[in-house]
């Protein structure tokens, strides 16, 4: 565990994994359940199955409160009351009954943990067995850790001058070997790594010396690899793992398996062989949440944190550091807490995220006074000297003169923090205010830019709008012309070979009655029929005589015949609409009918024209056989074409819904106030 302000002064040691929290540590809160659960679990219940002691089947449902507290703790909750019930009958069972009561509140609730474990080391006081002086132990070492809200000093205090000396009194070197395993953490945890070393080295040689207790030499052999990982020496951390992997191997369903996914991602970490210790931890996440290890699944979050951060892949690095802070297991330490602050401001430094980057740099800087001004590692170093003082007094004056010197670098440390941290302040700021700067330059380049444009394209709309218009009139005027010359010239002269043609007939007996005369003046109607329907639809006169809603039902009622039925609907057409704007809209209806009609070859249309002040909509429908829009659009008829550029005069909207044999609905908006 690095001390953050070593961590945060980005040495050139960067140790791989930062935290190791006391508490969340897996050496401290592992399991020790037997690798061979399978026999260890059967054993057990044949015990509650014969009918041998209370005492024995007490006992046995104890373990059982163990064995099942992170897999089932419905299960755990049972045997824990069934115990209880027998151990009512015997006060040394009643006092182990408080001890596996806090094992049972072990993973979840710490406040009554905390208390029945401190009941247990109290009730287990008065007895002088082997048995009982290994349970106070344990008793007292899990009372600390409870309480690791209380600092590592509290933690390492309770270990040397209670776990440690109860250990002792057992006469079991493997009880020993145990807290000399927990007391190297403590020791790795403050980065003694020398110190933690020697006792860790001393569990493994106890143990393998005993030859008994394999899974206790797992966890020294796996705590040994946490230690050289983080020294930096890769070597020796693989010496151990290759060790610890033959004692797991013969049992596949074992929950130690989790610890060993945790060191085999330490020591790929640290050869930089990134995408296995992902590996790794993707296997410990499965069996952590499988066993519901809270706290060691938070571990592997902060082991893919660095990993991620190596890679380069900060947005990743920071959202797992957020997760950990709001999950809020691994900032139980102060300074745990302000080691894991540091890494984010550092994280949101490199996303260039200055503005989270100091927000976290302060909460770092208040977490971390707080942690200098309890001088963790002199309390640690205060309670060594005590218990080896027992041993070797000798070595006090040492301790003292390191213990000075520690003071001050702590506050040599402080000094350099607030420096370093009025220095990143003043490049924040300077870099905020020439950022402020750049950004308000280049919005009012591009706002010049947009108003640019915006003046070119209302000066192109103005220009296309003139162009329209005039072409629009200039149809209108031409229109006119040609309907004025067809009346008042072809017609009237058509009239009067008709009406000559008439008298002729009228003078000559027997002409009445040629057949191909009357044919012939026969054909003369139709002409004159037909050139007054050009006129008609080239000069709408309904339109200029009574408006537009009377001119649309005209033209309707004109174009209806046997086999096509229009029904033509109007709603608040005003009669105030220029007659320009009139004789526009009539031009859009009338190429709507004269399409559907001529090309659709519709039985049925349904034509509604609406007014809502300055909006005019039109909605025509046809069941004819419709088109294909893709086969429209390539093509070069002038009827659609007329139409858009009616539509975009009035900067209006034309809306065509067709398919081949679906008939045709369009839906047109002007805006009849555009042309103004």
């Amino acid at each position: 565990m690095l001390n953050p302000v070593y961590c945060f002064k980005s040495m050139k040691k960067l140790f791989l994994f930062i935290l190791c929290l006391l508490g969340a540590s897996p050496v401290f809160c592992q399991q020790q359940i037997p690798l061979n659960e399978k026999h260890y679990l059967d054993s057990l219940q044949n015990i509650l199955k014969t009918s041998g002691a209370d005492s024995s089947k007490a006992n046995a449902n104890f373990l059982l409160v163990d064995y099942w507290k992170f897999k089932d703790t419905l299960k755990s909750k049972s045997y824990l009351l069934a115990g209880k019930k027998i151990a009512k009958k015997d006060a040394y069972s009643t006092a182990l009954s408080y001890f596996y009561e806090g094992q049972y509140y072990f993973n979840w609730d710490k406040a009554r943990a905390s208390v029945a474990f401190k009941k247990a080391a109290d009730a287990l006081a008065v007895f002088t067995t082997k048995k009982a002086y290994a349970r106070r132990a344990a008793a007292w070492y899990n009372y600390a850790i409870m309480n690791m809200d209380k600092g590592y000093g509290f933690i390492a205090k309770i270990t040397l001058e209670k776990a440690i000396p109860d250990a002792e009194k057992t006469g079991d070197p493997t009880q020993v070997a145990q807290y000399y395993t927990r007391l190297a953490t403590i020791l790795m945890n403050n980065s003694q790594f020398a110190k933690a070393t020697l006792y860790n080295e001393k569990a493994i040689s106890l143990l393998e010396k005993a030859k008994k207790d394999k899974t206790s030499l797992l966890f020294a052999y796996l705590g040994g690899v946490s230690i050289y990982c983080y020294e930096n020496r890769a070597e020796k951390a693989k010496v151990l793992l290759d060790k610890a992997y033959p004692l797991l191997k013969p049992f596949p369903e074992s929950v130690n398996y989790t610890l060993y996914y945790y060191n085999e991602t330490l020591y790929f970490t640290t050869i930089q062989s990134f995408n296995k210790a992902l590996a790794s931890i993707e296997k410990g996440i499965v069996l952590v949440k499988k066993y519901h290890q809270t706290q060691l699944y938070q571990m592997f979050l902060y082991s893919k944190y660095e990993i991620f951060g190596k890679q380069k892949e900060y947005k990743k690095a920071r959202q797992i550091l957020l997760d950990i802070i709001k999950e809020g297991t691994l900032t139980a330490s102060m300074i745990d807490k302000a080691t894991i602050y540091g890494e984010v401001a550092k994280t949101s430094a490199k996303l260039n995220d200055y503005k989270e980057a100091y927000t976290w740099l302060s909460k770092y800087r208040v977490v971390n006074d707080s942690v200098n001004s309890d001088q963790t590692n002199l309390k640690i170093n205060e309670l060594e000297t005590k218990y080896r003082s027992v041993k070797n007094q000798q070595k006090i004056a040492s301790l003292e003169a390191q213990n000075k010197q520690a003071l001050l670098n702590a506050r040599n440390n402080r000094l350099y923090n607030l420096v370093l941290g009025l220095g990143c302040l003043f490049l924040l700021v300077s870099l905020v205010f020439v950022a402020v700067i750049a950004r308000n330059r280049s919005k009012l380049a591009e706002q010049k830019e947009i108003n640019y444009r915006q003046q070119l394209s209302e000066m192109e709309q103005k220009q296309q709008l003139k162009v329209t218009k005039a072409m629009l009139d200039g149809e209108e005027h031409e229109r006119e012309r040609v309907a004025r010359d067809l009346h008042d010239g072809l017609g009237g002269m058509l009239a009067g070979v008709k009406i000559g043609l008439s008298g002729w007939t009228d003078t000559q007996p027997g002409a009445s009655q040629d057949k191909d005369l009357h044919r012939i003046i026969g054909q003369l109607d139709t002409s004159v029929s037909e050139l007054r329907r050009i006129a008609r639809n080239m000069v709408p006169e309904t339109l200029l005589d009574f408006g537009l809603e009377v001119a649309l039902k005209d033209l309707c009622e004109f174009h209806m015949r046997d086999g096509l039925q229009i029904a033509f609907e109007a709603f608040n057409i005003e009669t105030s609409i220029p007659i320009s704007t009139q004789l526009h809209i009539y031009r859009i209806v009338q190429e709507l009918l004269s399409n559907a009609i001529k090309h659709a070859r519709a039985s049925s249309i349904i034509l509604q024209c609406t007014q809502d002040a300055k909006v005019f909509l039109i909605t025509f429908e046809d069941n004819g056989i419709g088109f294909d829009r893709k086969k429209q659009e390539q093509s070069k008829g002038m009827g659609l074409k007329s139409i858009r550029n009616r539509v975009d005069f009035f900067n209006g909207q034309l809306e065509i819904i067709s398919g081949v044999g679906e008939g045709t609905t369009i839906n047109i908006e002007l805006n009849i106030d555009a042309t103004k």
